[in-house]
């Protein structure tokens, strides 16, 4: 192998490595037959969710990941394979590409490390489902917002009931 080759070679794997000490996770998956209009569309949806989703060779990904929390991921490394990693959420991967999957019927995961811990095909399935940060603070918001509301319209019931007028809000 050249010398130059050889060079290629080592800034891929360092560039991978950048972005990996950066990620709260990485998801890989088989993106076997899928066609370019889906891939197109499936790249689309992760820019969104702020997912950077690329295709290495799994020899790079591999040597990429020695000595990292990634690690685990080395033996799911074969066959086609693409890898999506997220710097902020680290349940975007998994949810986007959930449902990219269940849209094509096309690919599948292999794994994926979240915040340190490795998790198979089954467990990245699992953490897809659970709800983005924002969607939680919404429902946390509405949990406690009925019972406040309900509380003062039962106060205004209680005030209009003995003749007094209602607070001004």
């Amino acid at each position: 192998m050249s010398v130059e080759n050889l060079k290629i070679k080592a800034a891929v794997v360092e560039e991978i490595k950048g972005k990996l000490e950066k990620a709260q996770s990485a998801v890989i998956i088989d993106y076997m037959g899928t066609t370019v209009e889906e891939a197109n569309a499936m790249r689309k949806k992760l820019r969104e969710a702020n997912v950077d989703y690329s295709v290495y060779k799994n020899t790079m990904i591999a040597r990429a990941v020695e000595g990292t929390p990634f690690e685990a991921l080395k033996d799911k490394l074969s066959g086609p394979t693409a890898i999506a990693i997220s710097y902020d959420d680290a349940c975007a991967p998994a949810r986007v590409l959930k449902e990219v999957i269940a849209e094509t019927k096309k690919m599948s995961f292999k794994g994926g490390v979240v915040e340190g811990v490795f998790y198979d095909e089954k467990g990245i399935q699992l953490i897809a489902d659970i709800p983005s940060r924002e969607t939680l603070i919404a429902k946390f918001m509405g949990s406690i917002q009925s019972p406040v509301g309900k509380f003062v319209r039962t106060l205004s019931a209680i005030a209009e009931a003995k003749g007094e007028a209602p607070a001004e809000a």
